[in-house]
């Protein structure tokens, strides 16, 4: 199913409905400030392990999950001075910060060595999905590297993937680029990826 958001103004009846697919382990497509990601609740096994068979992921493969706050993120990450000064400079953002995970963070997210990827994007209807959640989204890239603009496209994606996941997300088209990530882990800072964001930290 494809429904139309207000990309500045996310309709809240619309963002609750999005929530209800969620807690009933459903798998959506969203915006972010990047490109569409397939996304779940972090809590939901079930919707975690479709994610990695449609991606055809492997097991060992950690995938990122989108916060609203920095506060927030704070439940799920260990976040040293060095992080947390970059963080608040430049969430929301097109960053993936990679943390050591606390123990709060469910095993099916956190990668062999306790780390996570963390977002936080510039986009307002990710960021009242996670709000009303009330937790993390999982993340996961929506694109297809043999399908054009399959990660930019809203009806696109639909086409491609409507019939594996409950709701495709209309946002509007976007740029097909990725998160810089950033591993930031004892106050080292390991640039993992170049994309969107500048690499600019201090």
């Amino acid at each position: 199913m494809l429904m139309e958001v207000h990309p500045v103004v996310p309709q809240t009846r619309l963002i609750q409905r999005v929530v209800e697919i969620l807690n009933r382990d459903g798998v959506i497509v969203y915006p972010t400030d990047t490109c569409y990601a397939i996304g779940c609740s972090i809590f939901s096994k079930k919707a975690i392990e479709r994610i990695y068979r449609m991606k055809q992921y492997p097991k060992n493969k950690a995938l990122s999950i989108v916060c609203h706050s920095i506060t927030d993120i704070s439940r799920w990450a260990m976040i040293s001075d060095t992080a947390y000064r970059n963080m608040k400079r430049l969430m929301p953002g097109p960053y993936t910060f990679v943390l050591p995970a606390t123990r709060e963070l469910p095993k099916t997210v956190s990668d062999k060595r306790k780390e996570v990827g963390i977002r936080i994007p510039d986009n307002a209807i990710c960021q009242a999905i996670v709000e009303e959640l009330g937790h993390p989204l999982l993340s996961a890239g929506a694109g297809w590297e043999d399908i054009l603009d399959s990660a930019t496209i809203p009806y696109l994606i639909e086409d491609e993937v409507g019939k594996q996941v409950e709701l495709v997300i209309d946002g509007g088209v976007l740029a097909n680029e990725h998160s810089t990530v950033v591993r930031m882990v004892d106050d080292d800072i390991e640039i993992l990826r170049e994309g969107k964001g500048q690499v600019d930290f201090a």
